[in-house]
């Protein structure tokens, strides 16, 4: 029999990863109100938005409006990605709990996301790791398309190890690596965790799928049997794929949370009150989110 662990931490990032591929613009007190209701939830942390400049991305140029309206709850870490020190100085002055740091293992994608190379980015994130811990902050790092890239195809586990490595070696706290497209399968997984299991601490990793072709959730148990318990995961599976037009992104938070609990995992989310969260982002943005506990929902109500 399968033994799985006790509890998982659920990291929830639809106010930033996924409303910043929404082509429609959330009102700001839409936002705050979303943003409110997750707090009552049971979720113990929250990216709320990112200190990106605004021409990149329009949708979360109010991150600081954002950052000083909601009503922290206690027990709930707050973050926000950031992608200089600019940014970082922007969110440390709105009292940021956390601040997430980012970059890709493909030096093609690196570069057309970040607009520099793999090599030019590791001083900028290296300055905003050393001051975000001057100012007393915990840092996640971000490490994107780990299991495939759009432009390069798959990427060699050696050189995820290798940019992970140069993160934590900046004193990141957790690192999260991500499957941007959804391309992974949980045999890949399966192999990559095995691979990585004695190359990095996995105390400090979590996961980040997409859902694109359907395996998120698979991917997720093949982690669990790797004793990986930090997820991250956008409710409703907001957000989206920018490279497969019509796809499904992210895992959805209560899809997963939903999984989890019929395990008999726990993840301290109270079910009930995250379809209330689900349900009012649904109606802001006026169209139905893609995860099964949603579908679900809106069939009932027909």
């Amino acid at each position: 029999m399968l033994k799985w662990p006790e509890k998982v931490t659920i990291k929830e990032v639809g106010p930033r990863d996924g409303l910043q591929n929404e082509a429609k613009e959330v009102p700001f007190e839409d936002k705050v109100a979303w943003i409110d209701l997750l707090s009552e939830t049971g979720l113990s942390y929250i990216e709320f938005s990112s200190f990106v400049h605004p021409k990149w991305i329009p949708q979360l140029k109010d991150a600081g409006k954002v950052a000083s309206s909601i009503k922290r709850k206690q027990g709930v870490t707050y973050a926000a990605l950031v992608p200089n020190r600019k940014g970082l100085e922007a969110a440390i002055n709105t009292h940021v709990d956390e601040v997430s740091v980012f970059m890709s293992a493909s030096e093609t994608h690196n570069r057309k996301n970040i607009n520099k190379s793999i090599q030019e980015t590791y001083p900028v994130l290296e300055e905003v790791v050393k001051e975000a811990k001057l100012e007393g902050k915990t840092v996640r790092g971000y490490v994107s398309t780990v299991f495939g890239c759009p432009y390069e195809g798959d990427i060699s586990p050696d050189h995820v190890v290798h940019v992970s490595e140069r993160l934590l070696d900046m004193g990141i706290d957790e690192l999260s690596l991500g499957d941007t497209i959804g391309v992974a399968n949980p045999g890949q997984v399966d192999q990559a965790l095995t691979d990585w299991k004695h190359q990095l601490p996995f105390d400090k990793i979590a996961m980040h799928f997409h859902n694109t072709r359907g395996m998120a959730l698979a991917n997720v148990l093949v982690s669990l049997q790797h004793n990986i318990t930090t997820f991250d995961a956008s409710l409703g599976g907001l957000g989206g794929c920018p490279y497969a037009k019509g796809a499904s992104g992210n895992l959805s938070t209560d899809d997963l949370v939903h999984m989890l609990h019929q395990m008999g995992i726990e993840t301290g989310i109270d079910e009930e009150k995250l379809k209330e969260a689900a349900r009012y982002i649904q109606r802001v943005l006026d169209k139905p989110l893609p995860s099964h506990q949603m579908q679900m929902m809106n069939k009932e109500r027909v």
